[in-house]
């Protein structure tokens, strides 16, 4: 069992589905959880069960993370939004949602965590990445280039981070049941030209070895794990949760 008691845990997007399990894995496990979300209200009512707090927080406006400074020992980057459609009729400012919200956000807070991890001597970043961070798949252009950069950030981090006691790693989980992609299956649907039935087998699940959904627990689990000393070792690296899709 992973022991984080007397760890300071911050999971962005915690007020629902990969966010919400982790912050729970956490809490469990005796960390004490931040929930930051964009609905302020949900983030106080999770943080309110599990004995954490909270911290309302838009991920989109960059220019006001700039000047944050955060103090916390696990920092999990989980927050997302998705958007489906061809590239040549993608608005560009949908495009520049998703990477400010999936990459410049991540970045601004690894930054502003990185100071007191490094003082400690500990710290443990984790980035809720995709199968999408590792292969591409057709109408997601914003949201694939943003999984690629974060891929990418998260192993300079861990390049500059490893000599002062902090890890960054990945995790990359195929298409995970969460009110995202709930949204996704009637967007998927209409470009695809099907029926919202014959979206998950036909088009989620079908590079998948194994033709189910990942459930929210089972990546809180490999999130967990990173968290603790067990995983001191383990940095730059990227989990792949995807039912064998990468394995192509």
């Amino acid at each position: 069992m992973t022991n984080l008691s007397g760890r300071r845990a911050l999971v962005t997007g915690g007020a629902s589905g990969i966010g919400l399990a982790c912050a729970e894995a956490l809490a469990a496990a005796g960390a004490r959880v931040t929930i930051a979300d964009v609905n302020g209200e949900a983030a106080a009512s999770v943080a309110s069960s599990i004995g954490g707090a909270s911290w309302a927080v838009d991920l989109s406006d960059t220019a006001g993370l700039g000047d944050v400074v955060l103090d916390t020992d696990i920092l999990v980057n989980n927050a997302g939004l998705q958007h489906v459609q061809p590239i040549d009729e993608f608005e560009p400012e949908r495009f520049s949602l998703l990477l400010r919200v999936m990459l410049e956000a991540p970045f601004l807070l690894i930054r502003a965590v990185l100071p007191g991890m490094y003082e400690r001597g500990f710290g443990r970043i984790i980035n809720v990445s995709s199968v999408h961070g590792i292969r591409a798949s057709p109408y997601k252009s914003a949201y694939v280039a943003a999984k690629h950069g974060l891929e990418g950030l998260s192993k300079v981090t861990a390049l500059e981070g490893g000599a002062r006691g902090v890890t960054s790693n990945c995790v990359s989980p195929g298409y995970v049941r969460t009110p995202l992609i709930e949204r996704q299956i009637a967007a998927q649907a209409v470009v695809h030209g099907i029926d919202r039935e014959e979206v998950v087998p036909k088009v989620m699940l079908t590079e998948s070895a194994i033709k189910r959904l990942v459930e929210p627990r089972e990546v809180a689990s490999l999130v967990l794990w990173l968290a603790g000393e067990d995983a001191r070792m383990v940095t730059g690296a990227s989990y792949t949760m995807d039912g064998g899709w990468s394995a192509r």
